[in-house]
């Protein structure tokens, strides 16, 4: 606890270091799995149970050794209508013996406790017989079947190294020298390690992906036979359509799997600039140390694969350094989140206070904290008073009302959980809920529901007192210099009323031809702004990720070491008609999100920053703006 609360990042490699040196080695290192050793520990009667992760499946594994031990193994994947088909699968299996594989067993949770049962009460089954079962964790799972299995994972190998080395044990001679084109070897190498990238970048969260994509063994043999057929039907004289190629990964096989457009940006970046005439070239590099070998036997590739970092740097995928920061501190979030949910949650029995008594306290400090109501009646008035109908105020109008409904939900809380701690009304489930998620500093789970998301119950709360200061000073004080954007349950509402408020202000404009635009001030903070722009809005709060911000020539540049966010100075928005502006191709075309965890109900809008090196870069980089990072 002390090293997590001086340095998040080091927690699991210190906790790692500390169960070595008490307990032994054996128990800080990753374990292989051995199936062949699992299945003699095994019976007729003890199911085993593989719990899938991202990236992995044991089916071929599971396969291979039932082979090599010359029995019979069959497969149902589980979904509607395929518990007949398990069941006769494994009634058959227990009389003439042989392996049975259910996969995807959370798709048919009600037929497992009649599997439990076939399994475990079946008079007479013969030695052979196994029942194999893969699952992704769920929280249904029948917990008597997981008691009487036993349990086993299938973590796919991790980093580069271990992606192309995995890629290439599954390419034989033949293949290697199918296509006579200098460019065939070069181009299946680039493929396998844009293979390993793509899913290595999952392990860095919205930083790697916005969306953790599942990009499997069939993206990449589809990828190589599109490749191969390109090259074959290439007209040597012009030599490779780059454009074709890169389209077909891209937007097809790999791109077919991303919904995301800044997903789509990133893996169309990659494609630009790993593949082209100049991979050929013998200084080419993804990045030091990752070089395109030229080899022509499948050993000797092999053999140079060996040659690469076991351990990579955040920079081999495009990414700043600070982005294994970021890794590792998720990382031991998870952990620490882990071990707190399995914690017992019964009262105290021995010395100290109660969780009722310390939730009971919390209580009554954020009641003393929580601001007033909003007055309908006054709101009205003074809204009236700034005009009704502007679209600005119209916009206040519906923020209040959502504040207000929170408000009144946490004052109603926090005086029933008060009144069931003290026994005058019965603790029902929501209440619970509200007891166990304060103690534990989470926001309970009905105030999520209509408010916003945020790390501890601490954060949440102060972000309350904030939001609900901007609306109050903006609705009897007047309108801001600047806008406090994290600040709004409806973001986007906010810039749409903006555009129509700069619209109308232009004859001839039309709202469908109006888009925003933006430019970064010089000004630091809020405390800065004077007056407000004469037309469109200030916007302060807004932080980088993924990138930092050099205030002297107003551009984006490379993080500091160590530091994960920069604050982006006042920006002005407003807005253009798109018939006489367009974007500069030249700036970073950023996008911004509500909180760190990059989704489409995240999503506000895209603002142009400078910059003095290629875009490209900072899409690799995962580049983005932030209203919020707890």
């Amino acid at each position: 606890l002390l090293v997590r609360s001086w340095c998040p990042d080091r927690t699991i490699p210190q906790a790692r270091r500390y169960i070595a040196n008490t307990l032994g080695e054996r128990y800080a290192e990753s374990v292989i799995l051995n199936l062949e050793a699992m299945w003699e520990e095994s019976s007729s009667r003890v199911p085993m149970i593989c719990l899938l992760s991202m990236g992995s499946d044991p089916t071929a594994s599971i396969q291979q050794l039932a082979k090599h031990r010359k029995l019979e193994c069959r497969e149902v994947s589980m979904g509607q209508g395929q518990e007949v088909h398990a069941k006769k699968l494994v009634q058959s299996f227990q009389q003439t013996g042989g392996w049975a594989l259910l996969q995807n067993c959370h798709l048919g949770l009600g037929f497992l406790p009649e599997l439990q049962e076939m399994v475990q009460s079946a008079e007479s089954v013969h030695e052979t017989f196994r029942l194999w079962i893969t699952t992704e964790a769920h929280p249904k799972f029948p917990i008597n079947l997981l008691q009487c299995s036993i349990k086993f994972t299938n973590e796919p190998p991790q980093g580069i190294k271990a992606g192309v080395k995995r890629t290439f044990a599954g390419i034989s001679q033949e293949q290697l020298d199918i296509n006579d084109t200098p460019q065939w070897k070069p181009m299946l190498y680039g493929v396998a390690f844009l293979h390993s990238v793509v899913q290595e970048r999952r392990k860095f969260g919205p930083l790697g992906w916005n969306i953790p994509y599942e990009f499997n063994q069939g993206d990449l043999i589809a990828s190589i036979q599109a490749v191969q057929n390109h090259l074959d039907d290439m007209d040597r004289k012009k030599g490779v359509a780059w454009p074709t190629v890169r389209y077909m990964m891209a937007e097809v096989h790999y791109g077919g799997r991303v919904t995301d457009d800044r997903d789509k940006r990133l893996l169309n970046t990659f494609c630009n600039v790993w593949f082209g005439d100049f991979m050929f070239a013998e200084k080419f590099e993804f990045y030091k140390g990752y070089d395109i070998p030229v080899r022509k036997t499948i050993g000797e590739y092999r053999e140079y694969i060996e040659t690469l970092p076991n351990v990579d740097s955040p920079e081999a995928f495009g990414l700043h350094p600070n982005a294994d920061i970021t890794y590792q501190t998720t990382m031991a979030r998870s952990v620490l989140l882990t071990i707190v949910d399995i914690q017992p949650k019964d009262s105290s029995g021995g010395a100290g206070e109660s969780r009722e008594t310390v939730v009971q306290r919390m209580c009554h400090d954020f009641l003393e904290k929580l601001p007033a109501d909003f007055v309908p009646h006054e709101v009205r008035a003074r809204l009236k008073k700034m005009g009704a109908m502007n679209s600005l105020n119209i916009f206040l109008r519906q923020e209040i009302d959502r504040m207000q409904k929170v408000v009144s939900l946490v004052r109603q809380t926090l005086s029933d959980l008060i009144l069931a701690i003290d026994g005058t009304i019965i603790m029902n489930e929501a209440l619970r809920d509200a007891l166990d998620n304060m103690f534990d500093a989470r926001v309970p789970k009905a105030w999520a529901n209509i408010s916003w998301m945020s790390a501890t119950l601490g954060f949440w709360f102060t972000e309350l007192l904030e939001r609900h200061a901007q609306f109050y000073t903006w609705c009897f004080d007047g309108r801001p210099n600047s806008f406090w954007m994290t600040g709004f349950f409806n973001p986007q509402g906010f810039l749409t009323a903006m555009r129509q408020e700069i619209t109308r202000a232009h004859k001839g404009w039309a709202l469908d031809s109006v888009v925003c635009a933006n430019e970064v001030t010089k000004m630091a903070a809020k405390e800065d702004v004077t007056s407000p722009p004469k037309e469109g809005v200030y916007v302060h709060g807004l932080i980088l990720d993924g990138a930092g911000w050099d205030r002297k020539t107003s551009t984006l540049t490379d993080m500091s070491p160590k530091i994960l966010f920069a604050p982006l100075p006042v920006t002005w928005i407003y807005a253009i008609n798109a018939t006489t502006g367009e974007r500069d191709k030249k700036q970073y075309e950023c996008p911004v999100y509500k909180k760190s965890r990059r989704t489409d109900l995240e999503y506000i809008t895209m603002l142009d920053l400078r910059t003095n090196v290629s875009p490209e870069k900072w899409a690799l980089r995962g580049t983005a703006l932030l209203c919020d990072t707890k």
